[in-house]
């Protein structure tokens, strides 16, 4: 057998996520990579690893055996790098910070600095829903999350890093007709939503449930990066974060339809269950944001401000 480090990576997260999909969004790698990589890694087994059942991805018994060796292994030739990085010095360890999806638009700013100071630390970072998130904290899986929508039933600590805005977006401006009743307009049109455990599905569902708006066209799409193309496409409108749309918006592909009771205003946090005790990398990344998230937020976030400042909204709290 001749299988790499990569692959035992690659395959363990797959067993993890119980999805190529979502194990190369976790990874931050191509869908056909983390498949090529899978196979490459199955052949090397007589044994199937996994299975195809009704387009489901199922992890053989077999499968669940390789990964818990597998993840022995890694945890081996982790403990020999920190050890490397100890006796030359460095912070080493490992940081785990599990991220909502709307969320890979800012960690990459909030760790760069830190992993460029700190380059013996190793860093996995999990991006998906909120659901799985909270469940991230509720086990104690991760060192960290960043959430805009803190989790209930949960005894947690935080930073406030920075304002998350969701404003009605389309491919162009919604026009009001103040003739009708704004309500029966917004049922008109198709709504573009997020799975159920989104933070960006609940926040717009509250906002419907709200103003009495009933919902008569709707399209449920995984990730805010599909329902923006679908938006483009002209499929619709929706509810979005305005920190993932910031191209679009300046190229014109996009239109923020303004409106009396929008944006929904939330805060980003980076926050961990109450009383954790964290290793030494952990706690030189929080006293690091502690310090410099303002820094950070006006040297990369800037243009928030810019991007908002839409016309006077037309008043429907009535």
């Amino acid at each position: 057998m001749n299988y790499t480090l990569n692959q035992l990576r690659i395959f363990l997260k797959i067993v993890q996520k119980e999805s190529i999909t979502r194990a190369a969004e976790a990874l931050f790698l191509t869908q056909p990579a983390v498949s090529i990589q899978l196979k490459n890694f199955q052949d090397q087994f007589d044994i199937p690893l996994t299975e195809i059942v009704n387009k489901k991805l199922y992890v053989t018994d077999f499968g669940r055996e390789v990964a818990a060796a597998a993840e022995k292994i890694l945890e081996e030739v982790y403990a020999i790098n920190y050890k490397t990085a100890q006796y030359k010095g460095q912070l080493s360890g490992r940081l785990r910070i599990s991220v909502v999806s709307t969320g890979k638009y800012i960690i990459p700013y909030l760790l760069a600095d830190f992993m460029k100071r700190h380059p013996a630390v190793e860093l996995v970072l999990d991006v998906s829903n909120r659901a799985n998130v909270t469940l991230n904290l509720e086990r104690n899986e991760t060192d960290f999350s960043l959430v805009s929508v803190l989790p209930e039933r949960l005894n947690l600590e935080e930073i406030t890093c920075m304002k998350n805005q969701l404003y009605l977006v389309g491919q162009r401006l919604l026009v009001f007709d103040e003739s009708k009743d704004w309500r029966e307009q917004l049922e008109d049109i198709t709504w573009l939503k997020r799975e159920t455990g989104s933070a960006t599905r609940k926040a717009q569902d509250e906002f419907l449930h709200t103003h009495h708006i009933h919902v008569r066209r709707h399209i449920e799409l995984t990730s805010n990066e599909a329902i923006k193309q679908a938006i483009i496409a002209g499929l619709g409108y929706s509810i979005m974060p305005l920190i993932g749309i910031r191209n679009e918006l300046q190229l014109g592909q996009l239109c923020l339809t303004p409106i009396n009771d929008l944006p929904i205003e939330t805060h980003w946090r980076l926050v961990w269950p109450k009383g954790k005790k964290h290793n030494a990398v952990a706690e030189a990344f929080k006293k690091y944001i502690s310090e410099n998230i303002q820094q950070i937020v006006a040297k990369n976030f800037g243009f928030i401000d810019a991007l908002s400042a839409v016309p006077t909204p037309m008043p429907i709290s009535k």
